[in-house]
């Protein structure tokens, strides 16, 4: 069966405010343009751009405008305004100016990795200065967790130590592969970007959020000096930023249907007799009132007394003190809806939030970096740089939720089925409107979650013109990331059969008034104690995966040669050698310390929680005043939390290596030319062919030996394979004027699979020949890419474009179960060895693998604009404005099943993305707004059972600043980031959009001044 419906994320889309205000932009420059079309002045002469720090807004949208002009290929530009002082606060964020470049923001709502024209952070190579890096942060689940992949985290780095950033949209030779969105450069300052011989600067901020109601320091300085007559420079700069960030809100964690933790109940006749002619079992989704006749014929009581007795289950009782208080009109509404799909499924249609929760998040964050380089120019044919780069991110985050969970319980664990529904109701679509139950369990939970990344590089760059006409050029480097979590503990406390609980989304929104029916904010109404012997748990903890280290060190040494043939045509010939080494481990609780214990003697609930606060005022929606959490700092120091004891692959923790060794060599032609044709052509066409070397480790637990203190053992599994790539491309530029260009790009690109889905490591069962594994002989992703584009620039400063791109993905890489031979599995036959079911190495098993599948096209176009008004009367003559729209469309094929296929958009994409900005200036004032919206994307596709996919909402971010200059040396600054106080929505599924995840993150604003010397 093949299924090709369209589950592109159509509902509750806003584009209509998007592509309002971009047209809104749009209009006004064009006008504009109109205006001046009949006089615009000779073009200014393209200068040759080596001064990257300019002066003020309009000065850094100049240089990069000249750029983009000069360049053969698609390349978008940010400048730093001034010394040591980037657009934005945050890379990610500034990136958002550029055509075809969307955000994804991580906890607190800060900027954290990008996509380009719908491909997401893991298709985006990101270079610091020219050597490629790697970035890895953690964060909350629903965000993803830790990246422990190839997406680049742009939060680790403060963004007062780099001083320009570019996206190279199309592919060169002479450019390393491994983009399918873009190539993103970001460059730091360097002793000769100045023309002063001395510079130093300083500038201190301090930043208030709304929600966390604090402020935060913001510290940086740049200190540059020349020395031997200007031929020898050191640049040094030094940033420290401390942040505390709140977010608070709502989390459903999942939806599901209520045939999912159901449970099969014996039918009975009159006398309480099983009934005998088949089915015998039918699943009942919540304990059946007094009273209650299944619609299929005989009496049925869920929980049985009969089976489950020793959970206090009676005619009367779902369990021990919990009353059959259900209503059968609400138990009936339930019962009868089903999915068209599984109409015998009793339950199957009416859905549930797994886990509503309301959300406190608090995070502590400490952001710590430096630059350093050494740049020798001794004439204008040798030039020698050393460039160091350090940052450090420091967080602890605490979360804390209050839950009702029993809808995420089956019967082992008395949930949902002892749930009595007295009320309920739902939409036509299935989703809950409102639900009041009696027997809900109620958990106050949180979450104590440490991290810090670490990144230092170390590069020394090189050039030397030895000739007119030749030229070579290098560099050789080293960079090293390090995630390093110690701590991931989770702590709970539980109130059991809670009653008058209710769930209550009649009040229109997207989240529900959560009513627990007790006081959250009483010890006395919550336990911590081991579980019963029933199933029923009654507190507890948790160390999720922690102790866990990631390491990445790329290792780099490039080797460019450049020969002039004449004024018209340039070879470059060169190679690369890199090595890109990933390291992980986690270790496990050690088992004998996994159980809860009882709080010690003389120790009180009261004297190990604290109480949570503020919720209800700074998100509303019903959140109680306050509840009850426990302090972790003061459960840590009760059960000497320190003197925990951990194991690694003995007990069979997770530890992986991937090893990747990449040599290319490249061949490419550069010409300038007005003879060939009737107009001046420029480009460059070459060749790059990449040779691969893939050398990966994983873990895989078994069975330890007889004698071993741990149940579990992980068994090493190496798997080595090679392959290779030839990708050319091509950049054409076509001048048809000195002031319109035509652009044309085609070209082969690859991106390799992310580096947890190459780990050899599984978790296989063989008497029923089935697994979850992950596939390290992957393919990588390859496309072939074409784009067209036709730019204006009619003044200085200003510029018109449309741009085209099309991009035929041929291989994509997913999760899908298929029947594999197990000697094709890359698992060691090791395990083979002794199984119980006889399994041998072509035995077929079902496995949810990583594969590779066809993938689809993908295309799109951008509208681009940027204006400089200077050609207005008076102060009008300051303005400017700046505004792009981006449409993309994909068919990507997603394998369901060996027998279900569905299209969709690529995860990630947003159909529609744009951005425009507003500003003013002049030698001392400066002001600018900027608005950036974000069409809705799927996140991931299937998602949980009876939904198709998981989708974030579309968002419209409004930030503005100002600046005075006081005098030639004293600036002040006042920022204001997301005045619209937007609110970021986690849906799932494409027809009911049921919110999984809604936060308020609040408008920060950011004053400060700079003092240059």
């Amino acid at each position: 069966m093949k299924n090709t419906r369209n589950y592109g994320v159509t509902k509750g889309v806003r584009p209509i405010k998007s592509t309002m205000m971009t047209a809104s932009v749009l209009a006004l420059a064009l006008a504009a343009g109109a205006a001046m079309a009949q006089e615009t002045p000779a073009p200014a002469a393209e200068d040759d751009v080596t001064e990257v720090v300019v002066t003020g807004f309009r000065g850094s949208l100049k240089s990069a405008l000249n750029v983009k002009k000069n360049s053969a290929g698609t390349v978008d530009s940010i400048l730093s305004e001034d010394v040591a002082k980037f657009p934005d606060s945050n890379l990610a964020e500034s990136m958002q100016r550029i055509p075809g470049v969307t955000l994804s923001r991580g906890d607190g709502g800060e900027g954290r990795n990008i996509s380009v024209r719908g491909l997401g952070p893991g298709y985006t190579r990101v270079r610091l200065n020219g050597m490629e890096g790697a970035a890895q942060t953690g964060s909350s689940d629903i965000y993803g967790a830790g990246n422990s992949g190839r997406s680049f985290d742009f939060n680790v780095f403060p963004s007062e130590i780099f001083s320009a950033l570019s996206t190279r949209k199309t592919a060169s030779a002479d450019v390393e592969e491994g983009s399918l969105g873009a190539t993103v450069d970001l460059r730091s300052p360097r002793p000769f970007d100045y023309r002063e011989d001395q510079v130093l600067s300083f500038t201190a901020k301090g930043v208030y959020n709304e929600v966390s109601k604090s402020t935060d320091p913001r510290l940086s300085l740049l200190a540059s000096k020349k020395f031997a007559d200007g031929k020898f420079g050191i640049l040094g700069t030094l940033t420290y930023q401390d942040r505390n960030i709140r977010e608070v809100g709502y989390s459903a964690v999942d939806i599901l249907p209520s045939n999912i933790n159901a449970f099969n109940a014996i039918r009975r006749d009159a006398a309480g007799l099983p009934v005998t002619t088949a089915p015998l079992n039918e699943a009942q989704p919540f304990c059946t009132p007094i009273g209650w006749v299944s619609p299929t014929g005989g009496a049925t009581i869920s929980p049985d007394p009969s089976v489950h007795g020793a959970k206090g289950a009676t005619a009367t009782n779902c369990s021990t003190n919990n009353p059959r208080t259900g209503t059968i009109a609400a138990y009936n509404t339930i019962y009868n809806l089903r999915r068209a799909d599984a109409l015998t499924t009793p339950g199957s249609g009416a859905f549930f939030p797994r886990i509503p929760r309301y959300v406190n998040s608090e995070q502590d964050a400490k952001r710590t970096g430096g630059s350093l380089t050494f740049q020798w120019r001794p004439d204008s044919d040798t030039e020698v740089s050393f460039d160091v780069l350090y940052s450090k991110y420091e967080v602890e985050r605490r979360d804390n939720y209050i839950a009702m969970l029993s809808l995420a319980r089956n019967i082992g664990n008395n949930g949902q089925p002892m749930v009595s529904v007295k009320d309920v109701e739902f939409d036509d679509n299935g989703s809950l409107v409102y639900g009041l139950f009696d027997g809900m369990d109620i958990r106050s939970e949180g979450l104590v979650d440490q991290f810090t990344s670490e990144f230092k590089q170390a590069n020394l760059n090189f050039r030397r013109r030895f000739t007119e006409r030749f030229e070579v050029s290098g560099m050789v480097g080293v960079s090293e990331s390090v995630w390093d979590g110690p701590m991931r503990l989770q702590t709970f406390v539980d109130i059991i059969d809670a009653d008058n609980v209710s769930i209550d989304f009649r009040g229109g929104g997207t989240t529900p008034v959560l009513d627990f029916g007790v006081d959250v904010s009483d010890p006395a109404n919550f336990l911590y104690a081991p579980g019963a012997a029933d199933g029923t748990v009654t507190g507890g903890f948790s160390v999720q995966g922690k102790p866990a280290n990631n390491k990445t060190k790329i290792t780099t040494i490039n080797l460019d040669t450049k020969y002039e043939l004449n004024a018209d045509v340039t070879f470059k010939v060169g190679g690369q050698f890199r090595e890109n080494d990933f390291n992980a481990y986690n270790l496990n609780l050690i088992p004998s310390q996994v159980a809860v214990k009882a709080l010690p003697a003389g120790v009180t609930l009261a004297s190990i929680t604290t109480q949570i606060t503020g919720v209800d005022e700074l998100w509303g929606g019903g959140a109680p005043s306050s509840w009850l959490a426990v302090d972790s700092a003061k459960w840590r120091d009760v059960f000497d939390f320190d003197s925990f004891q951990y194991c690694g692959i003995e007990c069979g923790a997770g530890k992986s290596q991937i090893k990747e060794t990449v040599k290319s060599v490249y061949f490419m032609t550069e010409f300038n030319t007005d003879s060939l044709l009737p107009v001046p052509v420029r480009g460059d066409i070459g060749i790059r062919t990449v040779f691969t070397d893939q050398f990966a480790v994983g873990h895989i637990p078994v069975t330890a030996p007889a004698g071993s203190p741990y149940p579990t053992r992980g068994l090493r599994n190496e798997v080595e394979r090679s392959y290779s790539d030839t990708l050319p491309s091509a950049n054409i530029v076509f001048e048809i004027t000195p002031d319109l260009l035509a652009r044309f790009s085609a070209a082969k690109v690859m991106s390799r699979p992310e580096l947890g889905a190459l780990t050899p490591a599984s978790g296989v069962t063989f008497t029923t020949r089935t697994g979850t594994i992950n596939n390290p002989f992957l393919d990588p992703i390859r496309a072939t890419t074409f784009d067209a584009a036709l730019e204006w620039y009619f003044r200085p400063g200003s510029l018109v474009s449309v741009a085209y791109f099309h991009k035929d993905i041929k291989t994509f890489v997913q999760r899908v179960n298929e029947l594999v031979p197990y000697n094709q599995l890359g698992l060691p036959e090791e395990l083979l060895v002794g199984n119980a079911s006889g399994a041998v190495a072509t035995d077929l098993f079902n496995v949810a693998r990583f594969t590779n599948t066809p993938g689809g096209p993908l295309k799109g176009y951008e509208l681009n604009a940027q204006f400089d008004l200077d050609f207005l009367p008076g102060p009008f003559a300051n303005i400017g404005v700046l505004g792009n729209y981006t449409n993309i469309s994909s068919e990507i094929t997603y394998i369901l099943s060996p027998t279900v296929t569905t299209t969709n958009d690529l995860t990630g994409l947003s159909r529609e993305s744009a951005s425009g900005t507003i500003y003013y200036e002049d030698d001392k004032f400066s002001v600018r707004a900027t608005g950036s919206y974000r069409g809705n994307y799927i996140r991931g596709i299937p998602a949980s059972a009876g939904s198709d996919l998981q989708g974030n909402d579309d968002t419209f971010y409004v930030d503005a600043s100002a600046s005075y200059a006081v005098s030639d040396r004293l600036k002040i600054s006042l920022e204001a980031q997301n005045l619209t106080d937007e609110q970021n929505r986690l849906f799932i599924d494409s027809t009911r959009e049921d919110t999984l995840f809604e936060t308020r993150i609040g408008r920060t604003v950011t004053f400060g001044m700079t003092y240059k010397y």
